[in-house]
């Protein structure tokens, strides 16, 4: 594959290196308790006991023109919490404003634009089908969006998987159609590689024999080059085979690509790199913690697990792509089941929760959250 000139869905790719590593220097952590702190206290709940005032102690008026503070069922007292109430979760994108962020609906099919401080907003809407884990999968935004505003979804319908592009006051047209859809493991992903060239990740549809053989495209990743709609798009280029329940597909923005999937035996993440060459996984995980989302920079990589409620933060070797150290956990156990990974425009992860997939979902899930990197920023990931 050519190398890229510029990351794909961020412009803040390369503080990554320098936040990540910060962060893994500090200390590595294993999947145990010992990193499940927060980083932001959680808020005390409760009453506080009134004590009377003295001239000296009363407080200074307020302001009248102040906004009330917010209030009601979806207000969620954390502030890394950027949105709230939403559906289960797909993946999400930020908007070049640095302000705004798009998160899909799997179930639903919408597409929500999202800020904090604000009530999400209905930003499109495409009819999907939501069984097996399908609906509305993934979303990119095209790498010239401040001028087209174009936005590529990946979806599942009642017969098959499809990329779809829409624009603004359009109707969503067909990209890729006839992929694979299952009772099951229909998940999926993409990510622009370059302007010209799309990435596809499919999942094996529950079908492990389909992801190792070259006749089906289930259980692969895929380049996609051809992205006007067209009536018969052409068969798309395998880089990639073998995937089992498919969880992200990420680049850098140096040229190397990084997938995450989960098999029967372990969760993985692989890397390709930017002359094509596919390595053999750079991490596995056998206690099979739901990898999931994927964020990744020059020098590291974020992953949402989704069974572990965490974020995992593992430190790259910049030249051979290599993790020598085990990952560090973030945000363990605060925000329930994560999903969906991407970079803020200040260089922070953001994650969506998943809660709604089952029977443990708290009053103002499922959310979007900001999740901030020991040492500053965080770095600026896929």
């Amino acid at each position: 594959m050519k190398p890229v000139g510029a990351p794909p869905r961020s412009a803040t790719t390369a503080v990554l290196a320098l936040s990540m590593t910060a962060a893994l220097l500090a200390g590595c952590a294993r999947f145990d308790d010992s990193n499940s702190s927060p980083f932001t206290p959680a808020p005390e709940v409760g009453a506080a006991e009134l004590q009377p005032t003295t001239p000296s102690e009363t407080p200074p008026p307020s302001d009248p023109n102040a906004p009330p503070p917010p209030s009601g069922p979806c207000v969620d007292p954390d502030p890394s919490v950027i949105a709230t109430c939403l559906d289960v979760t797909g993946g999400l994108v930020a908007l070049p404003d640095g302000q705004s962020t798009l998160v899909a609906e799997r179930r639903t099919g919408r597409i929500m634009e999202v800020a904090a401080g604000t009530t999400p907003v209905e930003f499109a809407r495409i009819d999907v089908d939501g069984s097996g884990n399908g609906g509305l999968l993934d979303i990119a935004l095209s790498p010239t969006y401040a001028e087209d505003r174009l936005l590529y979804a990946l979806i599942t319908t009642t017969s098959d998987t499809s990329v779809v592009r829409l624009a603004p006051g359009d109707v969503p047209k067909n990209i890729l159609t006839g992929l694979p859809r299952g009772a099951t493991g229909n998940r999926g992903s993409i990510d622009f590689y370059t302007p010209t060239e799309l990435l596809v990740l499919t999942g094996d549809n529950g079908d492990p024999a389909a992801a190792a053989s070259p006749d089906s495209l289930s259980g692969k990743l895929l380049r996609v080059t051809s992205l006007s709609p067209t009536a018969d798009p052409p068969r798309p280029q395998i880089a990639l085979s073998g995937i089992g329940t498919a969880g992200d597909v990420c680049t850098d923005g140096t040229g190397n690509i990084y997938v995450t999937d989960r098999t029967a035996i372990e969760d993985r993440l692989q890397r390709i790199d930017k002359l094509g060459a596919v390595f053999s996984p750079v991490w596995t995980w056998p206690d099979r913690p739901g990898v999931a989302g994927c964020a990744a920079g020059n020098g590291g990589v974020a992953v949402a697990l989704t069974n572990a409620k965490a974020v995992a933060a593992l430190s790259t070797d910049t030249d051979t792509g290599a993790v020598s150290a085990e990952p560090t956990l973030l945000v363990q156990d605060r925000y329930g089941q994560l999903n969906g990974a991407t970079s803020s425009a200040d260089g922070q992860i953001l994650v969506g929760t998943v809660n709604k997939n089952g029977p443990t979902a708290g009053p103002t899930d499922d959310r979007v959250v900001r999740v901030p990197f020991p040492g500053g920023g965080g770095g600026g990931v896929d």
